[in-house]
């Protein structure tokens, strides 16, 4: 008697299915070791873009020549301490504005800013500034509702826009002396428009 022996195959459909099963699972394997590496990264950058470096558009004309209207810069908030010259981003509840405003740090805390607005020079502890470098006319003439010479307080600094004409700044009590706690950070760098790009 001849002995058959029989050898059962899958059918092709039932191979090609699962054929095509391990080769989803192994495409969602692999969407989730690509997710677990993108997701950590996406954290890291919006802690960055929150509390490292901040995006700011520069409204109105206060800080020409500057910085321009609408212009976009990047501010670096972690760790900074305001020192003269610098120029910052104030936090809108930071004054009686309630808007966020660009301006330049002329005194820090403890110093006295006087005004001779008769001939337009700025005095930081009887010391006259050279702000040749960053005001076109060089002058501050508009006197607003604050009376000096005036002494920073502690923990708080004295602004003024480099366009001072048009700019309102400490000179008015709307603004006056700014606490270090609403400063949101320096302006370091202009990145749009790119014609402008470069450091503050």
């Amino acid at each position: 008697m001849q002995m058959w022996s029989v050898t059962e195959e899958e059918p092709e459909e039932v191979q090609a299915l699962d054929s095509s099963a391990s080769g989803l699972g192994k495409g969602t394997k692999s969407c989730y070791e690509w997710m677990e590496a993108i997701i950590p990264a996406l954290i890291l950058i919006m802690v960055f873009f929150t509390f490292v470096i901040r995006s700011i558009t520069v409204s109105g004309p206060s800080m020409i020549p500057t910085l321009e209207d609408q212009y976009k810069v990047w501010v670096s908030c972690i760790g900074y301490t305001p020192h003269q010259g610098d120029v910052v981003v104030v936090d809108g509840a930071g004054t009686a504005l309630n808007e966020v405003i660009v301006k330049r740090v002329i005194a820090t805390e403890g110093q006295t800013v006087d005004i001779d607005f008769m001939n337009g020079i700025v005095y930081v502890d009887g010391e006259p500034l050279d702000e040749s470098a960053y005001i076109e006319n060089g002058i501050t003439r508009n006197q607003y509702d604050v009376e000096f010479p005036q002494t920073v307080p502690a923990g708080h600094v004295f602004v003024l826009g480099d366009n001072r004409p048009v700019s309102m700044d400490s000179r008015d009590s709307m603004v006056g002396m700014i606490d270090q706690r609403y400063i949101i950070g320096k302006v370091q760098l202009v990145y749009q428009p790119f014609s402008e790009f470069g450091r503050v």
